[in-house]
């Protein structure tokens, strides 16, 4: 055995019995009960979960150009330090990722850091401009191997684009992720429109901006035949809209945010800016129908959506702040919190939201598999009885603008084990993961 052996004893897998964990060469080598092996460091997981690694489809590195806000570096370790062990990098950049050179510098940078795997998001058209399509079958086609595209933060509005985006993708299995906003209907938005909208004397953004786009976006992919992703899902008309078009056998997943799971439009009556972000915190009702959704299956996974802003871009009034909100740190407790201690889902499901089908829809082939001897050791290790008070200044990640700020949640990430290297130990970043094949 090699210094690279990690025996894991008594984990509960997905919430069951519990097992042991022989970790080697990069892969679960067995499963079962008083496993040995001579050389191992063994871990002691007594009460700890065993789960797949989690994989964020929606993660905004900022690099290149953005490096105030955050890093691939700093936003890889912070996904580590969360229980990832692979992120989608958004578009967003500057320059935008709407080639194959960006996406390239891109997925090197991951590799560099080593903390996750990366897998760059290719912008769907030039410039996020929504003028002409980018450069889709050169980024699917570059050592990033994209497959994942999106215009995240603008809508990508034009329906003779987005029809022609989804089926170019169908090419290469491609699937388009559309950020949900008729940008007529939002025009000086700045919060969810309704009575606290109302009372505040603040523009209100209307459920029906996303609802209008997602209907109309899945009777395109219906009739192109080909994969649409909805991201950060808010509403309960929107989830009305999936449902259907999923009766329907229409090829369509959908995301929603932790923070959509558990925050509301109340918070913005303190008119503080941690509380802005795109699409809106909505309405309790809302927050509820989100939840049932993600426990019944018409929402697929959990997306972060992870938005770190340099203090400045916050730390001002509320019109002029930006909008977005960190994620990757506090995601796992969030879930935990608002889906397996609410008694919505166990630990299977919470595995599938985040970990299973991300993967499957980003088509990851080696990211959320079965805990099971021959599979890639990309596993986290999970405390769920511990607790903890969130602290942005102690975080990873550069961003300080978390909604969570002083809050009590449950669950810590003990271990993350990427191709079987441990990136985080005892709950604190170990080394990073060097790897890489070619």
């Amino acid at each position: 055995m090699t210094d690279t052996t990690f025996l894991v004893r008594n984990a509960r897998l997905l919430g069951a019995d519990a097992a042991d964990l022989l970790i080697a060469d990069g892969h679960i080598a067995a499963v079962g009960t008083g496993l040995a092996a001579d050389g191992a460091r063994v871990i002691d997981a007594d009460g700890l979960v065993a789960l797949p690694g989690m994989v964020d489809l929606h993660t905004h590195l900022r690099e290149p150009g953005r490096e105030d806000a955050e890093t691939v570096e700093t936003g890889t370790r912070a996904a580590a330090l969360g229980g990832f062990t692979a992120v989608h990098a958004m578009a967003n950049s500057s320059p935008v990722a709407d080639t194959a050179g960006v996406v390239e510098q891109v997925h090197s940078l991951g590799r560099e850091s080593g903390w996750v795997d990366v897998r760059p998001v290719g912008a769907v058209t030039v410039g996020l401009a929504g003028g002409q399509l980018a450069e889709l079958g050169a980024m699917a086609d570059s050592r990033a191997r994209v497959r994942v595209f999106s215009d995240d933060g603008i809508c990508v509005s034009d329906p003779v684009l987005m029809r022609r985006a989804l089926e170019y993708v169908k090419a290469f299995d491609g699937v388009i992720a559309q950020h949900a906003q008729e940008p007529r209907l939002t025009e000086g938005a700045q919060m969810n429109e309704g009575r606290v909208s109302a009372d505040l004397g603040l523009a209100g953004w209307p459920a029906v901006a996303e609802e209008s786009i997602i209907a109309r976006d899945v009777l395109l992919a219906h009739h192109v035949g080909s994969r649409l992703h909805v991201c950060h899902v808010s509403t309960a008309g929107s989830v009305d809209i999936i449902r259907w078009a999923k009766a329907r056998g229409i090829s369509v997943t959908a995301e929603v945010t932790p923070h959509h799971l558990l925050l509301t439009e109340e918070l913005v009556r303190s008119y503080d800016p941690v509380y802005k972000v795109n699409p809106p915190l909505r309405a309790d009702s809302d927050v509820q129908a989100l939840r049932e959704a993600l426990a019944d299956g018409t929402i697929d996974i959990v997306g972060t959506d992870h938005a770190p802003h340099p203090s400045e871009a916050k730390d001002c009034e509320w019109a002029a702040a930006a909008m977005g909100m960190t994620g990757l740190e506090t995601a796992l407790s969030v879930v935990q919190s608002t889906m397996i201690e609410t008694g919505l889902m166990g630990w299977d499901a919470f595995a599938r939201v985040t970990s299973t089908a991300p993967a499957r829809i980003g088509r990851l082939a080696d990211q959320g598999r079965p805990l099971a001897a021959g599979e890639p050791a990309n596993v986290v290790l999970v405390d769920p009885a511990h607790r903890w008070n969130v602290d942005p200044y102690a975080m990873a990640t550069k961003g300080r603008n978390s909604p969570f700020a002083g809050m009590e949640l449950p669950g810590r990430v003990v271990a993350t084990f990427l191709r079987g290297h441990p990136t985080v130990l005892d709950g604190a970043r170990n080394t990073p993961f060097r790897g890489w094949a070619d």
